[in-house]
């Protein structure tokens, strides 16, 4: 099989990346690379690294010409874009897979609510299908538009999604605390935070009233739990380049046998070759992924006070968007969901 591949936004990190992890998929062809702002230069003139891989001129992004040189799109553009734009690739009969947030959330008040516009395909809101393989692998194998999950849920919904499932958690009060690599902001941001002077050495939290992420964790846990999951998410910028570290906390529905939550998050992850759950006593990091897919997560029970913590690990660029967008492709193709990304990751 050759699957025809478009990426639009391809200058920016989760296109470059996608670019690299598809230069050894068995069955995939880059035919087209879409930037507005690099029109006619090669992405291997911007990114030298991928010389070989990325030998393709860059050119202005259009529906039609993408519905015909591509079997599946990638759009790894700004928020608001996907909304513009995926409608045209589907009528003709084109796959999208959004690598940005359009089509993450089923209810457009709430869309509106934390992106402040109004979303304009709020028809496709209920046939997109969130592309997080744990949990919707079938719907995915079905799907002609999949919404990539965000980064900081696919770490958060990974680590809290046995235990609201299980019912082993209080589901009115989970909070969820998690530090990003400074990569996740894009590679078009060139404001003050940002530099290396201010980044280096530092940590510091932002968006804490409303980080637009958290209806992404609500909307997917409450679907698993069956009753409304509220969740209170606090981000960090952490001064590294790649990795999410994400420590979920949540009272205990009763009093729990830690050995027994364990084997249920075990149990959960059976059959997800790409998450992790440690042993007994064993905590993740965020170098244990880097240029991985995959989420390594750890489990504690702490007893004296009711809580369970849950620790997990991803790499923001790859299981947090790249990797997890070809995964979710290798699914509606027909092939194994590993197929292109079983890389170990990088160490040290």
């Amino acid at each position: 099989m050759e699957i025809r591949i478009g990426i639009a936004g391809a200058t920016g990190y989760a296109g470059a990346e996608l670019v690299r992890l598809l230069a050894t998929h068995p069955c995939a062809r880059i035919t087209l690379l879409s930037s507005e702002s690099s029109d006619g230069e090669l992405l291997s003139s911007i990114y030298p690294g991928l010389r070989g891989a990325a030998d393709i001129e860059l050119q202005p992004f259009d529906a039609v010409r993408a519905s015909s040189e591509c079997d599946v799109v990638f759009l790894a553009r700004g928020n608001g874009w996907a909304m513009e734009h995926a409608g045209e690739l589907l009528e003709n009969g084109c796959r999208v897979i959004d690598i940005a947030a359009d089509f993450r959330l089923t209810d457009p008040g709430v869309w509106k609510d934390y992106y402040g516009v109004e979303h304009t395909a709020p028809v496709l809101l209920q046939e997109a299908v969130y592309g997080l393989p744990e949990l919707h692998a079938e719907a995915i194998r079905r799907a002609r538009l999949v919404a990539n999950p965000g980064c900081y849920p696919t770490s958060a919904i990974l680590a809290l999604a046995p235990a609201v499932a299980g019912q082993w958690v209080d589901p009115s009060d989970v909070v969820v605390s998690s530090a990003s690599g400074v990569s996740g902001a894009g590679r078009s941001r060139n404001d003050t935070p940002y530099l290396f002077s201010e980044m280096e050495g530092n940590y510091r939290a932002y968006n804490v009233a409303k980080h637009r992420h958290t209806p992404e964790m609500e909307q997917e846990l409450t679907r698993l739990a069956g009753q409304s999951v509220k969740v209170t998410f606090t981000p960090h910028l952490a001064p590294m380049v790649r990795g999410i570290h994400t420590t979920a906390y949540a009272d205990l529905a009763d009093i729990a046998d830690g050995d027994a939550i364990l084997q249920a998050y075990q149990d959960f992850y059976q059959d997800a070759p790409f998450v992790h759950v440690c042993s007994e006593g064993e905590l993740p990091a965020t170098k244990q992924v880097t240029g991985s897919n995959l989420c390594r997560i750890g489990v504690t029970v702490l007893h004296r006070t009711g809580k369970l913590v849950v620790t997990s690990v991803i790499d923001n660029l790859v299981k947090g968007a790249a990797g997890q967008a070809i995964q979710n492709m290798n699914l509606m193709f027909g092939l194994d969901q590993t197929t292109g990304l079983c890389a170990p990751a990088l160490y040290p």
